[in-house]
């Protein structure tokens, strides 16, 4: 272990959770920050314009010089969905360990390439998918896995959304925006669940969806709206219901079946209580009805912290690269499978 501190850069800024980030990176004491690297001219003038925002605080670098100097092992991808699979392409070329906001991209080739190569370099690249460190679904996970609620036949997962129909300015995270991918509000949220589903019950054997539009978005009529993913195992089932159209607070659940009880955990955020129904007295558990205290984490702290530590330790990341590929093409397999293609 040294402790000399890490060097990076957050390359874009387009992507819904890159100011987020950038405030985790920037009071990590372990980093030393670079810069951001935007190459979009127009954005940056626009993040700028910001009053009090975190963008005034940060250094803009004027090029991708930072890719060639060796001394910034990291970064953090920060693009649109649209850009940000080219930009960690470009960064696990040039050797950096990448911190990669959700989801994978849409091209499955392209993404098992940069795996193949970050695998090959010992380069880190780890998925920004935050409920990873969820205080409830490590606990979830956990449970799942000492056997305590049985045999899991199913797990419903409910995680919709309620964003604009035009996108903020110099983004892409409006409808009008993801609905330029094939999967609509699925392709952008719907990772989130399936990386938990497999990290309880492994590769589902069949992947498929039903994406429907939603017909009273006059300007976007073929943007996948209503969406509901299907995984299939040998004895289980599991379901992802996704809607970017739902009312405030949003009804995020999730919800795991087995033979001698069920979790379910309601709501996300902020994270308050777990609840685990048990068919007989259990460790230390009892019949009937247990809550579990939740401690309420804040996004991305808390997997950033775990990403720097690999780096420094040299160590292994909760996820594999095996883990990520599967994510991703478990993601792309939904979205392709879609019965309701007319």
């Amino acid at each position: 272990m040294t402790n000399k501190k890490i060097k990076m850069v957050q390359y874009g800024t387009k992507h819904g959770h890159a100011q987020g980030v950038l405030e985790v990176i920037l009071n990590n004491p372990n980093v030393n920050f670079v810069g951001v690297f935007e190459p979009d001219k127009k954005r940056i003038g626009q993040l700028k314009k910001i009053k009090n925002s975190i963008w005034n605080k940060v250094n803009f670098l004027d090029d991708k010089s930072f890719l060639n100097d060796s001394s910034i092992v990291a970064a953090s991808c920060e693009g649109s969905n649209i850009e940000s699979l080219n930009f960690t392409e470009e960064l696990i070329t040039n050797n950096k360990h990448v911190f990669y906001d959700k989801p994978g991209g849409n091209n499955k080739k392209q993404f098992s390439k940069i795996l193949r190569l970050a695998k090959k370099q010992n380069n880190l690249l780890q998925l920004g998918y935050m409920f990873r460190d969820h205080d409830g679904f490590e606990k979830i996970l956990d449970l799942s896995r000492s056997h305590l609620i049985g045999d899991i036949f199913q797990i419903r997962a409910h995680m919709s959304t309620k964003i604009p129909e035009k996108n903020p300015e110099g983004m892409l995270t409006g409808k009008e925006g993801i609905s330029s991918f094939k999967g609509g509000i699925f392709f952008d949220l719907a990772g989130h669940m399936i990386d938990q589903i497999i990290s309880i019950l492994g590769k589902p054997e069949r992947a498929f969806s039903f994406l429907k539009p939603n017909e009273n978005i006059k300007n976007l009529p073929s943007f996948k709206d209503n969406t509901l993913g299907v995984l299939e195992f040998r004895n289980a089932l599991a379901t992802i219901e996704i809607t970017a159209s739902e009312i405030n607070p949003l009804a995020r659940r999730f919800e795991v079946y087995g033979t001698k009880g069920y979790i379910i955990l309601e709501p996300f955020e902020p994270a308050k209580k777990l609840k685990l129904y048990l068919e007989n007295d259990e460790n230390f558990y009892k019949k009937g009805i247990n809550i579990i205290d939740l401690e309420n984490r804040p996004r991305y702290k808390k997997s950033f912290e775990c990403f720097i530590d690999n780096i420094i330790n040299n160590s292994n990341p909760k996820r594999s690269l095996e883990h990520e590929k599967i994510v991703q093409e478990i993601l792309l397999s939904c979205i392709e499978n879609n019965l309701l293609v007319s």
